[in-house]
């Protein structure tokens, strides 16, 4: 175990390293998908559709930029940041 201090004390990455495993075995995929819808929830409860829109598009310039190019015949990235916020904003009504 890596130490960060002269005290031997646990370093705030190692003891959240071991948490997150001592989690992992006490929890079914069931628990995850559970406390990811919870997560969910509450952003979409948080944020607008224009929040949706941001992170859709940046999301599509990120994949613009990767290796798998453009031309495809696969919709523009601003069409995938508005309908990605529109089909956010219907979840919410």
């Amino acid at each position: 175990m890596a130490r960060n201090n002269d005290n031997n004390k646990m370093s705030r990455e190692e003891a959240g390293r071991m948490g997150g495993e001592a989690t992992a075995k006490n929890h079914d995929k069931e628990f995850y998908q559970e406390i990811g819808q919870k997560g969910g929830e509450a952003t979409s409860k948080n944020h607008d559709k224009e929040f949706y829109q941001e992170i859709g598009q940046k999301g599509g310039e990120a994949r613009g930029n990767s290796d798998s190019g453009s031309g495809d015949g696969k919709m523009s990235r601003e069409e995938a940041g508005r309908k990605g916020g529109e089909a956010r904003a219907r979840q919410r009504d």
